[in-house]
């Protein structure tokens, strides 16, 4: 597996590091309520802000339990053309990559609580992982990565 360093590109001699992080991410959904439900209450993601900005747009985050840096924005769709990209902001393809520290815990849990899983659970080089898809159908590594 590749890895690169970019703390130790040459540039790093010459100014003084910065740290960066990715705070934050829009998902694209049809409604605030419903997908509270769903990451919150199917998922278990906590619930970090809901600011209402105006009658119609919310500020809605939420994040895996755990979680310290990023989140999710969940942004309601507000015209026809971002309503047709819901569940389709990746291609079709993976999107998210939900990172656990109990595979199997989180896996079952999921499935009694009725997410569909795409495949049967699978062991690659790097983790156990197996695909999801949520209430939108976005699809989701659910993995464990092995020490």
């Amino acid at each position: 597996m590749l890895k690169l360093d970019l703390a130790d590109s040459s540039d790093s001699l010459e100014k003084p590091t910065m740290r960066q992080i990715l705070n934050c991410m829009s998902l694209l959904v049809r409604d605030y309520d419903e997908a509270i439900a769903f990451y919150v209450g199917t998922l278990g993601f906590s619930l970090v802000e809901d600011t209402r900005l105006s009658p119609e747009k919310r500020w809605v985050r939420v994040a895996p339990r755990g979680s310290s840096e990023t989140s999710i924005l969940l942004a309601k769709a507000k015209n026809e053309f971002e309503s047709r990209a819901i569940g389709r902001q990746s291609g079709g393809r993976v999107f998210l990559f939900l990172e656990t520290d109990d595979f199997w815990r989180d896996y079952e849990n999921y499935r009694s609580r009725g997410v569909t899983f795409c495949e049967e659970p699978r062991e690659e080089e790097y983790a156990t992982v197996a695909v999801f898809e949520d209430i939108y159908e976005n699809r989701w590594d659910l993995l464990q990565r092995k020490s």
